[in-house]
Order: C-alpha cells, then structure tokens, then sequence
C-alpha cells in the first residue's frame, strides 16, 4: 500500500542502513484516531535507545511535506500515546486514490501470484455415494480459496482427489451382478450404487461369512485387472463423475483434474520402497511404520500388516506426482479437521523425502443443521441434491412475495422471464444457493457451523442475501440516475454496472469526498485490495466475507446519511461515483466467494 512505503520511507531516512521491512500502516481502530495508524515506533525504542515518542517525532520529521517535489498524503499527523502514530489523510489524497482504483482492473487486487504454480486439492467425494450436506464445506471453502488465488495471478491447477479404490468397489461388483434388478442396471445411477452398496454391505456382515468372502474375492479380481471388473469400475466411476459434475454446475465449481487415488496405485510401491531404502520405514508386527514421536506425531502406518497401503501412502505418492508434474509453489488441502493429524503426519514424511513445496492443510469443522448433529444413525444426512433444492424453494417464496402487491403496489417489480420463461427461478437459484454458500464462508474455516435456514436466508444481518440486496440496491439507484458522468477511465465493471437501465454513461466526472459517512465508505473501499490479500494468506474466504458485510454496511449508513438523487449537480455525481464503485467492489468480492450477484431482487 502507497501510505506503508511512504512511512517506511521515512523510517529507513530517520535511522539509515535498518531493516523496516516489518512497518505496516493499518486503518484506524477508532476515527477518533484518524484514518490510519502505525505503532511500530515502539518496537525501535530498546534498540535506539530511545523514548518512542522520540523515535516517532522523528520519522515524523521525515515525512514528505507538500512544500517538496511529492506531496503529502496527510492532512494531519500526531503522536499519540508511547509512540503512536496518528494519520488523517487529505481529501486529495483520498479522491486521487479513490479514481485509481475505479480505473483499475479487478478492483486493484496486486497480481503477486503472477508466475506461480499452486494446486488446490477439495471436495473430493467418495465415488458411487451421493453428496451430501458435509461435502458443502469442501466444496465452497476450496472453491473459494481456488478463485482468490486465481485473482491474485496465480496459476490454480484445482484438482478433485476422489475417493475411487478400495475394498468397497469388491463389495460393489458383487452386489450389482446379485442384488440389482435388470432394470436398474439398465438404467444404473449414483442412487442405485448406493443402495446395492448399503444392500451388499449388509450382507458382508453376515456371520457365514461366504458374501464377505466373496466381495473379498471381486476386489482382488479387480486388482489383478480382471477385464469384466475394471469395465464395472470404469462405469461406476463415470457415473458418479457425471452425478457430481451436476451439482457442481449448480454450484458454480469447476476442477482441472479429477484423479483420485486409483491414480496413484502404481506409484505406492515404489514410494514404500524408498523410505526403507531412507532408513525411514521399519518393520512393526508385520507392517511398515514411519516413527515420528520425536516430532510427537506418533507412529505412521506406509503399509498395513496384510501388504495393502493405506491413506498416507496414497498422499506421498500423490504429492510426488504433483510435484514433478506442476512444480507448484505450494499445495493446498481442504479437508475435515479431524484429519489433522494425517496431515501433520505425511507433511512431515513428504520433507524428509525431500519435497519442498509449501504444504498447507485447510482443516475445516463439522456441520450440524438446526441444531442437530448430521449422521446417518441420526437419519438427517441431507442430500445435497436435496438441501439446494430446498434452498431454491425457499428463496423462491421469497421473490415472489416481494413481488405481490402491498397496498396496491408490488415491492418490486417481476424479474423479466427468460426465454425458457424461468426468471424467477434463475433469481431463487442465485438467492438460495448464494445464501447455502455464505453461511458457510462467512465463518472462519475451523468453527463448527449449525445451519439454520431462517439465518441463510434472512434480509438482515451478516448473510448472502443481505449482500446481494445491497448490490440490487445500487443498481436500481443507478438505474433512477439515469445517464451521469463517470470518472476519467472508470473501469468497465462499473460502465456495466451504471449500465443497468440501458443508458451509456460518459464524460468526465470526479470524487469529492466531503462528509463523515462518505469517507467511512471511501476508506473501507480502499481496503479491498488487502482484504483480498489477506484472506489468501490466511487461507480464510471469511476474511473477504467480514470486509464486504462492513462495507455493505458503511454503504448502507452513507445512503441513509448522504442525500443523492436529490442533490446538486456535481455533489450527485460524486456520489454516485461512490456508489458505483462500492457495487463493483461488492460484485467482485462476492464473485470470489462464488456468489452471484443478480441486478434485481
């Protein structure tokens, strides 16, 4: 950020030849305080000797002055406290930043990422099962995560590490040749796998003995590439891709790669092979373990007792792969966090191995809905298919109830039909899914989430359908302006945005902010860029989701505070640059969390 430089700048002419890399300008916690503040003097005191205030006057000392070549962006600078540095900046400065930032793309978010290779790995769903309410988490909070990286620069290879091998494709094969009708393998879907899973499993259980045996037996046949067995596989793994690709579409995901651990069966061996001949792996009852109790990360199994590998194996194998393949930056993994010590556990082999690539795991907690744990013995583990399609109901009762007469006179007008006559229902799917999303997002990874509907799709408060109100709002206000004056190389998302009644908007134009509540809104809006920042390297979309529910909220008291359509000429004008750019920052900001943002509600 410009102000950071400047104050750095100053720091490093104060004290010459000192490292300032850690100086960091961070908006006000209070406006009392000013607009933007910067504390680090403290931390110079010991090491200079010094009273902190005096390290602070002089880097004040050092600051530009409108007196030279650049001038300053203050209005004001104090001392405040130990050490404190104060900083209001003038009212140039802000309109100039303002207009820098509605001329560039994407909102100003800095291209960091421009050069590097990353790998998102989410979702990632057992194959032949439906989706349901517990792979949500994954799904947006990976999705999420992918689309902010991408808008940083970054190449994203987002790849779906399915669940697609193992002993239940024995237990699979068997059932669908004895427990299926002819009919439904004709007509073979998720749904039907899924019961002659439940059906054949049930039957493994049985104390014979001779059904388990037998599933035992069709794995190994499928193992061994048995033609009938992997032509079955094949099918129920297309299947299953083809079921999962269409609640993705509903959802907005896309992925590079869907390769999930029959990808890496070759490979296993190999790997175990290695960390032997690495001194690595030791034999323990009959297995190869890996012991890391010195790290306290226990004992970790590369190959069972019965010469099968397991979950870790299957990771180094992958990451290796991933590796030499992308030669990715780092590689992030979006998955339960009751999987944590799995992760430390193979993160930690993966470096003895010698993988240096950045492996970050992105735990995230349980979802309970309306207060009720999800599990199966619970009987509540919803559909996916089920939940969002609830959720389009829902939000459907919702448009159309704005739409009904009050007094005579209908809250908002229709949303014009489509050509396949489902405008209404376009506007419930961007409503209810968005608002399925963000109640996910808007909290941090790690809490456990209690889904309610009553919060997910409330018009009030910290939720998806507020947000999107708040953008319909602009647009309808942009709409009633007619045609005004942009900013001198406004950026196209706001032209499309002020577009939304038809007109074309040229000419010149300028910020001027001038009240309170405009400059809450102005510097908020500044802060886009960082937010952005901040939610990639914390790994959070909540980052973004809080900055946008402040904005939309310091929108909200500039509109109840600030006259526009009523105003003067030039002071309208101004304003609706604001409002605007406030649009164009919420449509981005929510597009990076994969939410629509409609131009009607």
């Amino acid at each position: 950020m410009e102000l950071t430089d400047i104050i750095k700048a100053a720091f490093e002419k104060a004290y010459p030849g000192e490292d300032f890399s850690f100086v960091r300008v961070l908006p006000a916690t209070d406006p009392k305080f000013g607009d933007y503040q910067c504390n680090d003097a403290l931390k110079l005191s010991k090491k200079f000797r010094a009273n902190p205030r005096e390290v602070a006057a002089k880097v004040v000392a050092c600051l530009p002055t409108s007196d030279v070549d650049v001038a300053s962006p203050f209005a004001k600078v104090e001392i405040a406290g130990p050490g404190f540095l104060n900083l209001t900046v003038s009212t140039d400065w802000l309109n100039a930043q303002l207009t820098t930032l509605n001329a560039q793309s994407k909102c100003g978010i800095p291209q960091s990422g421009a050069g590097k290779k990353i790998v998102i790995d989410y979702s990632s769903p057992n194959a032949a099962k439906q989706m349901h309410i517990g792979h949500i988490r994954s799904t947006v909070i990976g999705n999420a995560i992918d689309r902010i990286f991408r808008s940083l620069g970054y190449e994203v290879i987002a790849d779906n590490h399915l669940g697609d091998w193992g002993t239940q494709f024995g237990i699979l094969i068997k059932g669908y040749r004895e427990l299926l009708t002819q009919e439904e393998r004709d007509n073979l879907s998720v749904p039907y796998l899924e019961k002659c899973y439940v059906l054949s499993a049930a039957k493994a259980k049985e104390e014979d003995g001779v059904w388990k045996e037998s599933c035992k037996a069709e794995l190994v046949k499928l193992q061994q590439g048995d033609p009938d067995n992997l032509a079955l596989w094949r099918k129920f793994i297309d299947i299953s891709i083809a079921e999962f690709n269409r609640m993705y579409a509903k959802l907005g995901v896309k992925f590079d790669t869907y390769r999930g651990e029959s990808y890496y069966n070759d490979t296993m061996p190999g790997v175990v092979k290695r960390l032997q001949e690495m001194g690595l792996a030791v034999e323990s009852e009959g297995a190869l373990v890996v012991n890391l109790e010195e790290e306290k990360l226990g004992v970790a199994i590369v190959r069972k007792s019965d010469g099968g590998f397991n979950y870790t194996t299957s990771d180094l194998a992958c990451v290796e792969m991933r590796v030499k393949e992308y030669d990715p930056e780092r590689i992030i993994y979006v998955t339960d966090a009751r999987q944590q010590l799995h992760f430390k556990q193979w993160f930690n082999i993966a470096g003895k191995m010698g993988v240096t690539a950045k492996l970050v795991h992105v735990p995230f907690g349980l979802m309970s809905f309306q207060g009720k744990a999800i599990s199966t013995r619970e009987g509540n583990l919803i559909k996916l298919d089920e939940l969002l399609a609830e959720a389009k109901k829902r939000s459907l009762a919702i448009v159309e109830s704005r739409q009904q007469p009050a007094g005579g006179v209908a809250v908002t007008a229709p949303v014009a039909e489509d050509s396949d006559g489902t405008g209404n229902d376009a506007l419930a799917e961007a409503i209810g899914y968005g608002a399925v999303k963000y109640t996910d997002l808007s909290h941090d990874p790690i809490t456990d989430i209690d889904f309610s509907w009553d919060k997910a799709l409330a018009l009030e408060g910290n939720s998806g359908p507020y947000l999107q109100y708040a953008y319909a709002r602009v647009c309808s206000l942009l709409e009633k302006a007619g045609t005004y004056r942009e900013p001198p190389s406004a950026a196209a998302g706001n032209s499309r945005l002020a577009s939304a009644a038809g007109e074309t908007h040229r000419g010149t134009g300028a910020f001027a902010v001038t009240t309170p509540s405009e400059k809450r809104l102005a510097l908020q809006l500044l802060e886009f860029p960082g937010a952005v920042v901040r939610a990639a390297e914390a790994y959070k979309p909540s980052v973004l989701a809080d900055y946008l529910f402040q904005t939309a909220q310091l929108y909200s008291s500039f509109y109840q505070n600030s006259p526009i359509l009523k105003s003067e000429e030039s002071v309208k004008n101004a304003r609706l640059h604001l409002c605007a750019l406030f649009g164009n920052v919420l449509k981005t900001g929510l597009g990076l969390l994969g939410i629509e943002t409609p131009a009607h509600i």
